[in-house]
């Protein structure tokens, strides 16, 4: 279960804020930003957040000389090897444990997409 700690944000703020803290961790680890991140709730079991304009500048090489292959199978093992930060930002923001998580990348049109799937959030604590 996430963590104990103050309520989470409403939705819009606790999407922003998920966002924004992906995008860091991929400053941080890439070098650079996504051009542009959105990420959404969906059915209140599922949080879909799309990374545009993630490659980098020797990633975007690769691929204009034919080793996309290369490209994504680095991209997919880096992404198992920062699953427990994605998935650590978006437990203490949403409030919600994270049962499980998936990463795709694609090299036309440039973009990521990270799915995670929400445990049910706890039934309110009767008064």
């Amino acid at each position: 279960m996430a963590a104990d700690g103050p309520p989470p944000p409403d939705p819009p703020d606790m999407l922003d804020a998920i966002s924004a803290e992906l995008a860091a961790l991929h400053l941080r680890y890439h070098g650079r930003e996504p051009r542009s991140v959105s990420s959404n709730l969906i059915d209140d079991e599922m949080i879909v957040c799309v990374f545009n304009g993630v490659y980098t500048p020797v990633e975007k090489t690769m691929i204009e000389i034919g080793r996309e292959a290369t490209v994504h199978q680095t991209r997919s093992e880096f992404q198992r090897a920062m699953s427990r930060r994605f998935i650590a930002v978006v437990e203490r923001l949403s409030g919600r444990s994270v049962g499980g998580f998936s990463s795709m990348t694609n090299v036309g049109p440039d973009l990521e997409v990270n799915v995670f799937l929400l445990e049910p959030a706890a039934p309110p604590a009767e008064p």
